[in-house]
């Protein structure tokens, strides 16, 4: 076992937000649910990471009943699941202890959100020397409202304004700045029908 699947907040959090109604990938469970199968299948390890935010009251506070795996997927034995505080899968996790105690030099990530904590994390793996490919059609994410729009604004308004970031375009701009830098880009089916 050299290599590591990292399923990233792949959680009810984000199903619980209006924005979820606009993800890129709401059937994000499948592709995750076809990868953990193939890791599995060639001995390779499966590590899943899901993000907290104690005591806030969001949708991210485990108090609330969010902070689980989305239905159809579930850790095997021996797969551990992380809570995280931060945007990446190290800095407040054992990830980097565990990985190392295992021997696993190559990571393989997806998860929700493809421009925040699923980069985040590349950029980082990258940093610490293992080589990262990213499954990027299991990946989600949601509209961006541009910096300058007012806070609070409804789903409708954010994606009304020219200015907001489109799903498609928050994804091939993660591909263009992981590509040939901090991460090599690949399909599901690229990844399980070698």
């Amino acid at each position: 076992m050299k290599r590591a699947l990292v399923v990233i907040d792949v959680q009810e959090s984000f199903l619980q937000r209006p924005s979820w109604a606009v993800s890129s990938n709401p059937d994000i469970a499948k592709q995750v649910g076809r990868l953990t199968e193939a890791f599995r299948a060639a001995g390779d390890a499966v590590v899943w990471v899901l993000h907290v935010e104690p005591g806030t009251g969001t949708v991210f506070d485990p108090e609330r009943g969010f902070v689980r795996l989305l239905d159809g997927l579930a850790p095997a034995d021996g797969e551990p699941v992380l809570r995280k505080t931060s945007h990446n899968a190290f800095t407040t996790t054992n990830l980097q202890q565990w990985l190392t105690e295992r021997g696993i030099r190559d990571l393989t990530l997806c998860g929700i959100r493809t421009e925040q904590c699923v980069e985040t994390t590349a950029r980082l793996a990258s940093d610490l020397g293992y080589p990262v490919t990213v499954a990027i059609d299991a990946t989600a994410t949601e509209p961006i409202a541009h910096r300058d729009a007012p806070p609070d604004r409804s789903v409708e308004e954010i994606l009304a304004d020219p200015r907001t970031l489109t799903t498609a375009e928050i994804i091939a701009r993660t591909e263009y700045a992981l590509a040939g830098r901090f991460a090599t880009i690949a399909t599901v089916d690229e990844l399980t029908l070698r």
